[in-house]
């Protein structure tokens, strides 16, 4: 098994690979790439934006300047807005459910590292998923921790450290956040 699928997998793996660096310098340059297109000239933005992350939705928008390790391991749903100066470590995959607003200065997180200091020093790590659900709101400067599922029609408020997942229709806020209190569902 290569490097690289072992990172799709979720396992440890070594990220000085060639493999895994040449994903990761093809997601710098296509950063680069997106984060210079001038933002009037909407057809060279998609272009972008689509050659990072494949698959973006027409109906979603996403303000540069952004930040992420390899893009193709990113999935949007319709209808979401994030905000500029966000950074997605997204080895591990990153999963954003539809109408979901990412404010900005917001830090989605999937790389774990080992907890012995001999393996850390080791260039390798795992990836754990990040999942935000349908209908939530992330405010500025939310940080999401490695391995952390936002359930449906959440509002995780700014500042806030997501360490532990939090479940549908809640109010979170702190660090690390804490559910302060459940959130009116309406039926659509």
């Amino acid at each position: 098994m290569t490097e690289v699928e072992k990172m799709m997998r979720g396992e440890l793996y070594d990220y000085s690979d060639p493999e895994a660096m040449e994903l990761n310098l093809q997601a710098h340059e296509r950063l680069e790439k997106l984060n210079t297109v001038r933002y009037r000239d909407f057809a060279a933005y998609r272009s972008a934006l689509r050659e990072l992350i494949p698959g973006f939705p027409d109906t979603s928008y996403l303000i540069t300047p952004f930040r992420c390790d390899f893009g193709f391991r990113i999935s949007v749903g319709e209808g979401v807005v994030i905000n500029f100066n966000c950074t997605f470590l997204d080895g591990g995959g990153i999963t954003i459910g539809n109408h979901t607003l990412i404010g900005p200065n917001c830090q989605l997180l999937t790389p774990h590292h080992p907890i012995d200091y001999l393996e850390r020093r080791k260039p390798v790590e795992t990836g754990k998923p990040v999942r935000i659900g349908n209908d939530c709101w992330l405010g500025g400067g939310v940080i999401v921790c490695p391995g952390v599922t936002i359930g449906d029609r959440c509002i995780i408020a700014a500042g806030s450290v997501v360490t532990h997942d939090i479940p549908d229709d809640s109010l979170a806020a702190g660090n690390p956040a804490v559910v302060k209190r459940k959130l009116e569902k309406h039926d659509d």
